[in-house]
Formats: C-alpha cells, structure tokens, sequence
C-alpha cells in the first residue's frame, strides 16, 4: 500500500469507491491488489469475522474475464461472492506498476455501505500460481483494453450462466486463510 494513503478504523474510506451499494470489489492499482466488502448492516460478530476469521479466496477465468471469488465465515452463511476484475475506469496515476505488481498481499476492507467508514481491515498473503493469474489478467487488460460496455455485458454474460458457487467449482486458483486469533500464552495470563 503507498505510504501516503492512511487508513484507520472507525475513519472515513480514504480512497474513492466507484459503486456503493452492499457487495464486493476487487481491484488492483498503483497501490497494490485490494477487496473491499461495503455491507451497511453489521455487527460486531461480523467485523471480528472479517478482521480475523476463516475465509476462503479464489479466482475464476471465463471469456478473458476474471473473478474474485470469497467466503467468509460468520459474515456470509453459506455461499460464494464474487467480484468481477477490470481496469476500466481506473485513472492513468492509478495503473498497476511493476512493483505493486509484485507485493503478493491483497488487502482485505471492511466498509459501512451508508457512511463510508473503514470498520475493519486484514493483509492476507496470496501464493505464487494466485498473483501469477492476478498478473497475467493486469497485462492481458493493459495490453488490450475492453470498453467498458462490452466488459459490462460480458460480465453479465458470465452472471447469467453461472452463480458464485459454480464459479468456485472451476476455479483457476484458490487460497485459505485460517482463523488469526493469537491465544495468549499460558504463563502471561493472570
């Protein structure tokens, strides 16, 4: 993530977020790959979920588009989400770089759909072959750029043919991120 950028908790979401509606995004940019989940009924049980529970990540490629593919337990009962991925839109300054290309982390954000505000926020590391798809789509996208309406009805091509959970079936990668809760050892504890 640059430098520049602050994010706290209970702040307003200091990047600009083209949809706000409850869902996922997933994008990468100069600053790097990131998902933010915009839900605007949460709970404490949920953004503990979010910032340190199990999830299941995974990627999807269909008609040279790609999905992020998500579950994570106790925000979402059962089932996948997905997020489709396109540059389109993104400003010039934001393209990926070689070298936010090469961070194999997606930062993960939790954000309160009415207000704007960061609730919780999580760095997973990915593996080499889920960058190296990641990778491959970014290069794919800036070499040969799809306008935006054709992505959008391509996207919606995908939608009405397949739900989250038979995308995942067919995933090209995929990625578990384990319960992060440190237990205090047993000596600390008074």
């Amino acid at each position: 993530m640059s430098d520049y950028t602050n994010f706290q908790i209970g702040e307003k979401f200091p990047l600009p977020i083209r949809t706000q509606q409850d869902g996922g995004m997933f994008q990468i940019d100069a600053n790097g790959s990131m998902f933010i989940l915009q839900l605007s009924h949460t709970d404490v049980i949920a953004i503990e979920a979010f910032r340190t529970g199990k999830m299941e990540l995974a990627l999807y490629e269909q008609d040279d588009l790609l999905f992020f593919l998500y579950q994570i337990d106790g925000i979402f009962k059962e089932g996948w989400g997905d997020a489709p991925f396109s540059l389109s839109g993104l400003q010039p300054e934001l393209m990926p770089t070689a070298k936010s290309l090469k961070d194999p982390t997606i930062h993960l954000y939790l954000v309160d759909t009415t207000l704007q505000i960061l609730l919780a926020q999580r760095d997973v590391p990915v593996s080499k072959e889920f960058m190296d798809v990641l990778r491959k789509h970014v290069q794919k996208q800036q070499q040969q750029p799809l306008p935006h309406d054709r992505y959008v009805r391509k996207v919606q091509q995908v939608w009405s043919e397949k739900t989250s959970s038979q995308m995942r079936e067919k995933a090209c990668a995929s990625q578990s991120v384990n319960l992060d809760i440190t237990v205090p050892h047993p000596n600390t504890m008074h």
